[in-house]
Parts: C-alpha cells; structure tokens; sequence
C-alpha cells in the first residue's frame, strides 16, 4: 500500500446529515452514497430532541446489525453524552454497552456545566466507564456551551487528568467561530484525536448564541460553498484522521433527499481531502 493510500481517511456519514433516518435507514444510505461509516444519534442533543433509542428497541438494533452486516457499513461515533450539573456517568452503562454492540468507536461529549472542576470530575469518570466497551470519549468544543473554544477542550482533558481514551474533537464549523487556530490544532496530542467533523458555512461569526446554534443544526453549507478555509483546517490535521460529514440543511437537503443529499456531502468533502498539500 502506497503512503498516499494509507493516509487516505475514512468518511463518516454523520446522522444530524440525515436525522429523519432511522438507524438502519441511514446504514442503507450511507453504503449506497460510498461512505465507509455512520454516526447513530441514540439520545438527544435537546430535551425532547430527535433520536433513536437503539438501547431499547431490540428490533431496530436487530435490522440495524443486519444491514451493517449486509453492507460492510460500521458505526464511529454515538450522539450524544452532555455533561451537566447532575451529571451521572452510571447513567449511561446501557448506552456504552449498545455500542460495544454495534462495535462503534467513539461518543460524542457536549458539556453545559459551567463548574470547571465538576465537568472535569464528570468527564474523567465518563472516560473510565466507557473504556472497557472500547470506545473513546471525544469532547466537541461549541461556542454557545460551557466549552467554548479548542482551548476550554484541551483545558478539560488535562484537570480530567488526560485519561487515555479521551478526545478532542474539531468539528470544523465551531472552529471558525469559537476563536480558535491553527496553531492550536497542530499543537493537540496525536492520541486525542480520534475523528473530525468537516461542513462549510457563510463567513464571520453571528452575534448570538440563537444564530450560531440555527446555523449548527439547520443550515449548514458543503464544503467549499462557504468561508470556512478547509483545506487550511485540514492540512492542520493528521492525514489519515476519519472524516464526519455533518452538515444538516433543512432547506436543501429535503429537495435531494437524503441519499442526494448525503452523496453530494461525500463528494464536497473529498474534493476538500484532495486539495490538501
């Protein structure tokens, strides 16, 4: 295998790219549009939010297995732990032991708790319980929660004690407005990075935490439709680091539907994978 072939990443099918699917729906896209993963949204970001409880209904996390069998699609990353105030890391045995189920490899951490010493407590033990079903706890800096910038993530890590399965994740929308760099991307440790979230959107940054998180979840661009320097982004990180593609559109992506919709985001990010030096 050439170097060139060997740092080429893996493509992720993120489920907010196509959350009216179910599990298996989005399995079923996701093979036809050429992805080599998906991510499963099994709790909600937002109270009463959409998601899909693979964790208590046997028969969708039956057809679920059977269409990743039949297609060789494997799951990355499950949505979505929030550390908050309550935060209980026992709460969520269930949830890791579904994943260790589908085999996935990687849960996404949103933080609400603006108590720096709680949320560190909160993450260090959500990392010791998820490590034994093999997954790795990657915590997703937003600029309207508690971790704001690339540099609140990395800060979190550390007071947790920089457990061995925890991440940190860039996802590539948060980082053009959150204030972050590249610099601090080149600086994270190799063993954080475990997978990237890669969509575009209009440049500069809104005024209000209402636009930023409309923008996240309803109207994201494909990548080079917008200002955000990818290709610069993704030079900044590892070669071979898996791709999610996470790029809702509740105007465009109805009107392709969502294998269009999911084969036009796989064909953006690559063009944006091909142009790095």
């Amino acid at each position: 295998m050439t170097e060139a072939v060997a740092q080429k990443p893996a493509f992720s099918l993120a489920h907010l790219t196509a959350l009216s699917l179910t599990p298996p729906e989005l399995v079923s896209v996701a093979a036809q549009a050429g992805y080599d993963e998906v991510s499963f949204r099994l709790l909600p970001a937002t109270p009463g939010g959409p998601a899909y409880s693979l964790m208590t209904d046997a028969a969708m996390l039956k057809d679920t297995l059977a269409r990743m069998a039949d297609t060789s699609v494997r799951v990355f990353d499950l949505e979505i732990i929030r550390l908050g105030e309550r935060f209980d890391a026992r709460d969520y045995l269930h949830f890791f032991e579904t994943g260790a189920k589908l085999g996935a490899r990687a849960v996404l951490v949103g933080c609400d708790d603006s108590d720096p010493v709680r949320r560190a407590q909160a993450f260090a033990a959500l990392c010791e319980l998820s490590a034994p079903f093999g997954l790795t706890a990657n915590i997703e800096f937003m600029p309207w929660t508690a971790v704001k910038r690339l540099r609140d993530a990395v800060a979190l890590v550390e007071e947790a004690g920089t457990p061995s399965n925890a991440g940190v994740l860039v996802d590539a929308l948060h980082f053009a407005r959150s204030d972050s760099t590249l610099d601090e991307v080149r600086a994270l440790p190799r063993k954080w990075l475990h997978y990237a979230q890669m969509c575009d959107a209009p440049g500069g940054t809104p005024s209000t935490d209402a636009e930023l998180i409309h923008t996240a979840r309803c109207e994201r661009l494909l990548p080079g439709e917008g200002g955000i320097d990818l290709v610069a982004l993704w030079n900044a990180l590892p070669r071979d680091l898996p791709v999610s593609i996470e790029i809702p559109n509740d105007q465009r992506a109805p009107l392709l539907g969502p294998l269009g919709w999911a084969t036009q985001a796989l064909e953006a990010a690559r063009r944006v994978i091909d142009a790095r030096a």
